[in-house]
């Protein structure tokens, strides 16, 4: 954070003296302690403890917000990345089918669990929308597993992360997988105050969460290490012998477990040499904004968009200069992350996160992302990975894809067709409007188009879709405001517009 911004948080124009600024700093800690003492106050006893821990969480993100000035990377400081940083995933080798079943007994799968569906106007947690043929996201994710168990005999266990707005409703859910052959465990991530953006100081009133929901945030992924050691969960798994967690957005549909990876991470010569890997996969222009592998200060280190000077802030899209971006597939070494946490070496950037409230009140969340913590571990390493093991639903674009005739289901697993000529997927826009909630766009269509042979699709204002119609090539679809589009059953659309009068022209 640059000291224009922190002057602008304190509310001081002028720059003042450096023993000023440190008062400032030494006082807003304080009160902050002091702060979070009332609230403990307000505790019931049996949450008492874990309230605790994660003040003392929240006091170390806030003393390093408060004292770190500058922006946490110099751009003329990046470095090439160095020859094999980015290993290649067509050189990976299967393993033997006689050692898969001790290699999948060493892993354990992590899904980040804390987010809701209301960028799709749903309501709970994200993981129980229905994606495709009636199963949400936590049921492949459980078929998944529950085939990679029953095939070789292995016990690879199902960890969700949850957060505090996901946690009740994810319980209920995951009693329905009691008869599968998967043992499923929860934690959840800590629960933070969001700080009001003139004062610095919690808006909560008590320590509950109920009595005041927006005074509370789960603080990003990066809370992953902490939460995962404070659980009890990280020592038992590597008491049972685990080594290695695979950790992914349960939103992404194309991070299933990789038998070459595990291969490579467990098998032969590499065996216990990386610490941790991070899937990164080739940037489109669909992906500019996502975070990116460089080297800085001789490591390895996720440059993510917020820490980008403004000024640099297009090269940072470029494709050209930032050719892969992570997918936040990440398999992390178990035991190495216990040394770094318990040596308190674990070391990721704090993203500072503006939100105003309904009440019209400016606070600041304080976050963290999981793959940040790249630089703190030793034997770092990516691998570029194909675009099919990056498949997220963030919106219902991204429903229209892996709904459609574009992927086949097979054991929890989503594949692309063989009949689909190209491997990248079509850029599909629907307008937010008509199209953003998930009722609202399954209304819109009697069945999901086929779109094999689909590049590109455009749709805005009030549209509707018939039964069986085809789209090809680049589709636009624009009804005007006032004017609605009924495209009727049966209709192959290929490199059309089709505008708001309902005429239909060669694009």
């Amino acid at each position: 954070m640059d000291t224009s911004k922190k002057r602008q948080v304190f509310g001081h124009q002028r720059s003042p003296s450096m023993e000023f600024k440190e008062l400032i700093k030494k006082d807003a800690q304080v009160q902050l302690a002091q702060e979070f003492s009332k609230l403990l106050q307000t505790c019931p006893t049996p949450q008492k403890e874990a309230t605790q821990k994660e003040f003392e969480g929240f006091e170390k993100l806030f003393g390093r917000f408060i004292n770190e000035s500058g922006p946490s990377v110099e751009w003329d400081k990046i470095q090439r990345l160095p020859d094999g940083a980015v290993r290649k995933y067509s050189e990976l080798q299967q393993p033997e089918t006689s050692a898969i079943k001790d290699m999948l007994n060493k892993l354990v799968v992590v899904k980040l669990n804390g987010g809701l569906g209301t960028s799709m106007g749903c309501q709970g947690p994200k993981s129980i929308i229905p994606v495709r043929s009636d199963l949400t996201f936590l049921d492949l994710t459980v078929q998944q597993i529950e085939h990679l168990n029953k095939t070789y005999g292995s016990s690879v266990p199902l960890v969700l992360m949850n957060s505090f707005n996901t946690d009740e409703d994810t319980q209920k859910v995951v009693r329905k997988y009691q008869g599968f052959q998967v043992k499923i465990f929860t934690f959840n991530q800590s629960r933070y105050p969001r700080i009001n953006k003139e004062s610095l100081m919690p808006i909560a009133k008590t320590a509950g969460v109920e009595s005041d929901l927006e005074a509370w945030y789960p603080p990003g992924h990066g809370d992953f290490y902490l939460a995962f050691k404070n659980s009890g969960l990280l020592d038992i798994f590597l008491n049972q012998g685990k080594e290695y967690a695979f950790i992914s957005n349960i939103d992404n549909l194309g991070a299933t477990v990789d038998l070459g990876i595990l291969n490579f991470l467990l098998g032969g010569d590499n065996s216990n040499k990386f610490g941790f890997l991070m899937e990164v996969t080739d940037k489109t222009r669909a992906d500019v904004k996502g975070g990116t592998l460089i080297q800085y200060e001789d490591k390895l280190r996720l440059l993510e968009i917020a820490q980008v000077p403004k000024e640099h802030v297009d090269d940072f899209k470029s494709v050209k200069t930032f050719k892969i971006f992570n997918t936040n597939n990440l398999w992390i070494k178990l035991n190495a992350a216990n040394d770094i946490l318990n040596e308190g070496t674990i070391d990721m950037e704090v993203i500072i996160n503006h939100k105003h409230l309904d009440n019209g009140l400016n606070i600041i969340q304080l976050e963290q992302a999981v793959g940040a913590a790249i630089k703190s571990f030793n034997g770092a390493h990516g691998i570029n990975v194909p675009r099919s093991r990056f498949l997220p639903v963030k919106k219902t674009d991204d429903l229209l894809l892996v709904m459609s005739n574009l992927y086949r289901l097979q054991q929890g697993s989503l594949v692309m067709s063989p009949l689909r000529m190209f491997e990248t997927t079509p850029l599909v826009k629907l307008g937010p409007n008509h199209f953003g909630r998930v009722k609202e766009f399954l209304r819109r269509f009697a069945s999901i188009p086929d779109i094999m042979e689909l590049d590109h699709l455009t749709v805005s204002g009030d549209v509707t879709f018939g039964k069986g119609v085809s789209l090809k090539g680049t589709v636009i679809i624009i009804a005007n405001h006032g004017d609605r589009i009924d495209i009727p059953t049966g209709a192959i659309l290929e490199n059309k517009i089709v505008s708001g009068n309902l005429r239909i022209l060669d694009h």
